[in-house]
C-alpha cells in the first residue's frame, strides 16, 4: 500500500519550502500524481528523500498531522518487516548450519569406522607376515641341514 502526502505535507515533513518539493517533482526525483487538482507525493520510498542530515539538520516529523503518523507507521512498519527478514535468514542459516555438523559427524562416525576396519586389516596382515617369516626361517634351517647331510656326504667321499 503506497502512502501519498499533499505537497505541503511533504514539505513540511522534509522541512524544505513548496518551491524545493516542486523541482523535486520536476526533476522526478520523487513520484507524484495529480487528483482533483491537488498533487501528491509519495512518501513510501526512503531513498527518495533528499538527505537533510548532510548539512547537520534533523528530519523533522509534524506528529500532530495524519501525514507525519503516517510516515513514522509506515518506517516502523517497514523496520519490523526487515527485522523479520533478518530473524528468518538467521534462523535458515541455524538450521544449514544444524544440518552441516550432522553431516559432518556423519562422515567423521564413518571414517572411524573404516578406521577401525583398516586398523584390523594391517592387524592381521602383520600378523600373517611374521607367520610367513618364522616359516621361510623354519623352511631355510631345514634346507641348510638337508643339504649340508649331502655335501658332506659327496664332498666327504670325493676327497
Amino acid at each position: 500500500m503506497k502512502t501519498w502526502l499533499t505537497i505541503r505535507a511533504y514539505a513540511k515533513l522534509i522541512d524544505r519550502d513548496f518551491d524545493y518539493v516542486l523541482k523535486l517533482i520536476d526533476s522526478g526525483a520523487v513520484v507524484s500524481k495529480e487528483e482533483d487538482g491537488e498533487i501528491y507525493i509519495e512518501a513510501d520510498s526512503q531513498e527518495r528523500l533528499p538527505s537533510a542530515t548532510k548539512s547537520g539538520e534533523v528530519l523533522k516529523v509534524d506528529l500532530q498531522s495524519g501525514d507525519g503518523i503516517q510516515f513514522v507507521e509506515k518506517t516502523i512498519g517497514t523496520i519490523l518487516n526487515m527485522h523479520e527478514k533478518v530473524m528468518d535468514a538467521k534462523d535458515e542459516t541455524l538450521e544449514t548450519l544444524k544440518n552441516e555438523n550432522a553431516f559432518l559427524k556423519d562422515a567423521l562416525l564413518s571414517m572411524q569406522e573404516l578406521y577401525d576396519e583398516d586398523r584390523k586389516t594391517i592387524e592381521t596382515l602383520t600378523a600373517e607376515l611374521n607367520a610367513t617369516r618364522e616359516e621361510l626361517e623354519f623352511m631355510k634351517r631345514k634346507y641348510r641341514l638337508m643339504w649340508g647331510k649331502v655335501v658332506q656326504k659327496h664332498g666327504g667321499s670325493g676327497s
